[in-house]
């Protein structure tokens, strides 16, 4: 949690031990307890980073397995960003910034923090509202897009479109270098992938993984390491009726503020909640 305050300028909003309720709703009694931190960017944008205790699991190798792969945070000089990751001794640069292939208005850099945790830091270069990208506010700002390893890309894009009623793209390869080093691949190979908004504002992103991914391993009982869940908001959970892993119930605290909260899993069986609310509108 210190590394994000020094380094990425977050400021600590609410900390405790995870109450046995919710833990017992993501499907991880054995996270009952545990201490958990929010934390927000200093543009003050009310999009958070939760941080969960677990303990180390031996055999858990990053974007190897499917789930959530990655956080994405909007940064406003990605060389900067990169010049304060090297100097950090903290994150580790497992990609330096360069132009996304097919997209060269995006110049993302990739991080590894000590917990084996992935950040993508991007720079967004195109000021256009029907982009669907945010304008960050402050040099780091907040998390836009979550990052899903699917073994069935076509299958997820279905269940985001049907389920979550989100406008997901047509699929597009590209030469995706963090999928071809974590697997050893040739650089050139590409790899598909959709992306998923809400009222024109890209939300997730869902990448195909190749042969040799595995299901992430986890200790019994408890959340898996990484990223191991996602919340977003969403204005309909009666849409949602007959999917819940969890039903909705009324959680307080800075990341939910009184709302509803449901959980549902996504077809890799990802944890996903949801949040009763209007989507924050991106400026």
């Amino acid at each position: 949690m210190a590394r994000y305050a020094r380094w990425l300028d977050y400021s600590l909003v609410e900390q405790g031990e995870v109450p046995t309720d919710l833990a017992l709703a993501w499907g991880a009694p054995a996270s009952a307890d545990r201490r958990y931190a929010v934390m927000q960017p200093s543009s003050g944008t009310p999009v958070f980073l939760r941080f969960i205790e677990g303990d180390p699991v031996g055999d858990y190798l990053p974007i190897r397995t499917y789930g959530w792969a990655a956080i994405e945070i909007c940064v406003q000089d990605v060389e900067a960003v990169n010049e304060r990751m090297v100097a950090s001794g903290d994150f580790e640069v497992i990609g330096p910034p360069k132009p996304l292939d097919g997209f060269p208005n995006v110049k993302p850099m990739q991080v590894r923090g000590p917990d084996l945790e992935t950040v993508y830091l991007t720079e967004i270069r195109v000021d256009d509202p029907s982009a669907g990208l945010p304008r960050p506010k402050s040099l780091i700002d907040r998390p836009f897009i979550l990052v899903l390893a699917c073994p069935d890309l076509a299958k997820t894009a279905a269940w985001m479109a049907e389920v979550l009623a989100l406008e997901v793209s047509d699929q597009v390869a590209i030469r995706y270098s963090m999928i071809s080093l974590a697997f050893g691949l040739p650089a050139d190979d590409k790899h598909a992938l959709v992306t998923a908004k809400w009222q024109g504002q890209v939300l997730l992103e869902a990448d195909q993984y190749p042969e040799g991914t595995t299901t992430r391993p986890r200790h019994l009982g408890a959340l898996p390491p990484g990223v191991s869940i996602v919340s977003i908001v969403h204005p309909d959970l009666a849409r949602l009726e007959g999917h819940w892993a969890s039903p909705p119930v009324v959680r307080d605290g800075p990341l939910y503020a009184g709302a509803r909260v449901g959980v549902l899993h996504t077809p890799e069986g990802a944890l996903l909640e949801v949040i009763e609310g209007e989507p924050l509108a991106w400026g």
